[in-house]
């Protein structure tokens, strides 16, 4: 188990414990904090975070930019492939493929998925991410590209 893994599972067992993480998510990657997003779940193969729809991240329409968007579904992947990276390996992205499917008129859940299939093929896993409103509708999708070897010391 990764210790950003094992530092999720202690932390949110506290009062407040998701918050917590975020924030900490947050410094350890500052560029993420742009989209304060908030960890909703962490565990191999899956991870989701939330990101509020505020000002600070609107485009001139009033919806969620396009590339807040996509900070937040990197930032899903980023914790995926934490818990998911096998021991003795380092995982660097390498690409990001979106589809903007809708308008992003709201707060935002985005999702980063995986099977075990996936890592199989590694060095190349493909990591597959979606951001959904709160009505449902999937407003992007996607596919960001990990690059996964072994760590030289």
């Amino acid at each position: 188990m990764s210790s950003t893994l094992g530092l999720y599972r202690r932390v949110t067992r506290l009062p407040y414990g998701d918050r917590i993480f975020s924030r900490m998510f947050s410094l350890k990657a500052p560029y993420f904090a742009t989209v304060r997003p908030q960890v909703t779940a962490m565990r191999p193969h899956f991870a989701e975070v939330a990101i509020a729809k505020r000002r600070r991240v609107h485009n001139h329409i009033g919806t969620v930019h396009a590339i807040a968007v996509c900070n937040g579904l990197e930032a899903a992947m980023g914790l995926l492939a934490e818990a998911t990276v096998p021991a003795g390996h380092r995982w660097l992205p390498k690409g990001m493929e979106v589809d903007y499917l809708a308008k992003s008129t709201s707060d935002l859940v985005c999702r980063a998925e995986t099977t075990p299939a996936d890592w199989e093929g590694a060095p190349d896993v493909p990591v597959t991410v979606t951001a959904t409103r709160d009505d449902g509708t999937v407003v992007v999708r996607g596919v960001i590209r990990l690059w996964v070897t072994p760590r030289t010391t």
